[in-house]
């Protein structure tokens, strides 16, 4: 169990009755929190800090695999079940849901969760309490399908090869109301949406929900297999080096030194608190992304330079893989990126700009309001267990030849690169203003983008090692 620490918060804000010896985040210049329930001020002389980790949604983790004494005889029973093929975005969620990353979430969406998902972005469990749940996940099926499942009351999950993947029982199937789903979603149903047309335009107008029973632990063989670390994997991890905090960051992108002033920053500021030995989850999402973000395998190639580069320190950061596919649902998905840390261990959750957001896919403009997602998250029902740790922007400070917060009161100090203008200098092999990332991590960055060259150019590019 975690080293134990004390402070003490002085706060006005409400506090959960049950989660009394939970911290509330702190306030600072470089953090810029705005005052919420979660967000009070810092007392140093007032603040109790507990080590322990944060409990899951719904008090336990839910796991759904079948246990290898029964493994057997529900592959027997999986043989006589109409079978549903699944996508690999539903491999994905089959991933999410057998880890309990959507705990307390016993399988794909019935109907009523469905709705209580889409209306409120919340689940209300059996004893009235709420836990957060923003995203839907469901299992579209089609009329052929439905068909054939007739009046059985489980299916059989298979895989591209038609291997059994997981059994779903006590089965309900339902109107998948694409309008409304992608609507409520994303805030609008443009055409050009990367998630819906990968995944909704062309999936089937019925939904299938109901308990899901995975037969064995989803794996990728693709080399990344061990940095997937299950929900139980990761506490057993923080537990083991004795972390009384953490704190997430997803991102999709490489990381740059603006990033790992954001982390290191954060550490800092959780040590000034009195935490003995906060630890950073690196979360990279591993599961559908858009065409054109960086691959998940050369995402991990470019992390793992940075740690040997030493921008981040191997003794207090965990790089894992999150299986969850991306939707680019901006606010909304946030809540669900949030939520899934809970699980994994996670008290606090770092949020930047515009998250999980994108351009509009019509018209020249970001599709949400940039700061929406940290004020959102800080009014989410059933995240009020989270400390939500929003920051600033980094950008190149032109006077220190570094990566620094940005100062407003001299703007002209700094230089904004952005994602298009670092993928322009990678592809175009140049190099960016020293510190703004690791030279290990801009090669690896600039070898993905030449990789790209050579497909273009007929060349089959080098499979890089994992």
């Amino acid at each position: 169990m975690a080293s134990m620490a004390s402070l003490h918060l002085k706060t006005t804000a409400p506090q959960p009755h049950s989660f009394s010896n939970l911290q509330k985040p702190y306030s600072s210049a470089t953090l810029s929190l705005p005052f919420s329930r979660r967000t009070a001020p810092l007392t140093r002389s007032t603040t109790r800090i507990s080590a322990s980790l944060i409990d899951p949604d719904g008090g336990k983790l839910v796991e759904l695999f079948v246990g290898e004494s029964e493994r057997e005889s529900k592959l027997k029973q999986a043989s006589e079940l109409p079978r549903i093929t699944l996508s690999k975005i539903d491999l994905q969620w089959v991933h999410v849901l057998s880890e309990g990353w959507a705990s307390p979430l016993k399988g794909f969406m019935r109907e009523s969760e469905f709705l209580q998902t889409l209306h409120f972005n919340s689940l209300r469990l059996e004893n009235g309490s709420l836990v957060n749940m923003s995203l839907p996940i469901v299992l579209a099926i089609d009329d052929a399908q439905k068909n054939r499942v007739g009046s059985s009351d489980s299916v059989a999950l298979v895989d591209d090869r038609d291997d059994v993947v997981a059994v779903l029982s006590s089965i309900e199937i339902y109107k998948h109301n694409k309008e409304e789903r992608i609507a409520r979603s994303w805030g609008t149903t443009a055409p050009g949406l990367p998630y819906v047309e990968e995944a909704i335009t062309n999936a089937g107008n019925w939904l299938i929900g109901g308990d899901l029973e995975v037969l064995n632990p989803v794996r990728y063989n693709d080399g990344l297999d061990r940095f997937r670390l299950s929900p139980a994997q990761l506490r057993d991890e923080f537990e083991r080096r004795n972390a009384d905090a953490v704190f997430a960051f997803q991102l999709r992108n490489p990381v740059h030194n603006g990033h790992a002033l954001l982390m290191t920053d954060t550490r800092r500021r959780l040590l000034e608190m009195g935490y003995k030995n906060p630890v950073l989850l690196l979360h990279p999402l591993g599961g559908y992304t858009k065409a054109d973000d960086v691959p998940l395998s050369w995402r991990m190639k470019q992390h793992e330079k940075v740690l040997e580069d030493g921008v981040l320190d191997p003794e207090t950061t965990v790089v894992s893989i999150f299986p969850s596919p991306m939707h680019y649902a901006g606010p909304t998905e946030v809540q669900w990126h949030a939520k899934a840390r809970i699980n994994a261990g996670a008290n606090f959750y770092i949020v930047g700009r515009d998250p999980a957001g994108m351009s509009h896919p019509l018209e020249k403009r970001d599709l949400y309001d940039a700061d929406h997602g940290k004020k959102v998250l800080s009014m989410a029902p059933g995240l009020e267990r989270l400390n939500i740790l929003p920051f600033k922007v980094a950008a190149y400070d032109k006077t220190q030849n570094k990566m620094a917060f940005f100062d407003p009161s001299r703007a002209q100090d700094f230089l904004f690169i952005s994602g298009t203008k670092m993928r322009t200098l990678a592809k175009n092999k140049e190099s960016p203003p020293d510190g703004f990332m690791c030279p290990g991590g801009w090669e690896v960055l600039v070898e993905y983008y030449d990789s790209l060259a050579l497909s273009d150019n007929g060349r089959v590019p080098e499979p890089i090692p994992a």
